[in-house]
């Protein structure tokens, strides 16, 4: 019995963590992105995003509820897991162990942005809306040490979920052989370069707006 719901509970953590949780990453990424092309443009994306009907039922089942329990069950994982060798290969052990680090490292990152942007604009603390959310971003990020964990915390969360999606292919039995696990390594790493350059061009375009304005203009 207890195996069965360890199997059970191995399976949900690894489906939540691509869907929902990672289509949820992409379209943040995504929307986040409007802001390289200037704050009306990003105004505009999450003003649509902020007028889906059931919002917060949406957010809390497909959202919330996901990440806590991918959250927590994945600490569990990561404290009992033990880095083998001899199964996977030198390269993919490195691969095993830096997807716990960046498990623990994401999930600090995600408590402390949803502190610091949705729970600050629930309490009123910050002006609400999407200008709101844009110059709460662009405060945060101009400090240096908040963008260097930003940074850190974005390349964490993207390169969880690239990698997670290898393992997720394999343990689902999508990629079974060699080759195919191969090609899935080359597919993962392309992810993780472009979803990295998406966060990372959105990340700078908040902490310099200025500089955004001044190449719109060119």
């Amino acid at each position: 019995m207890i195996n069965h719901r360890h199997f059970f509970n191995r399976k949900l953590h690894s489906l939540l963590g691509v869907v929902p949780i990672g289509g949820f990453l992409f379209v943040h990424l995504l929307t986040n992105y409007y802001a390289t092309r200037g704050e009306a443009a990003f105004q505009e994306r999450v003003g649509m995003m902020e007028n889906l009907p059931f919002l917060i039922i949406i957010e809390t089942l497909f959202i919330y509820l996901p990440i806590l329990y991918h959250g927590i069950y994945g600490l569990y994982i990561a404290f009992q897991a033990k880095n083998n060798v001899t199964n996977y290969g030198y390269f993919r052990n490195i691969m095993f162990m830096l997807q716990r680090v960046t498990g623990v490292i994401t999930l600090i990152f995600i408590a402390w942005h949803v502190w610091e942007t949705r729970v600050q604009l629930a309490l009123g603390s910050v002006e609400g809306g999407a200008g709101g959310l844009f110059k709460l971003m662009n405060d945060i990020l101009s400090n240096p040490v908040m963008l260097a964990f930003y940074i850190i915390g974005l390349l964490s969360a993207v390169f969880h979920f690239a990698n997670g999606l290898w393992s997720f292919a394999v343990s689902w039995g999508i990629t079974v052989g060699p080759r195919a696990q191969r090609i899935s390594t080359y597919v993962t790493m392309v992810i993780f370069v472009l979803m990295s350059a998406m966060g990372l061009m959105a990340l700078f375009a908040f902490a310099n707006p200025a500089d955004v304005a001044q190449a719109m203009q060119k």
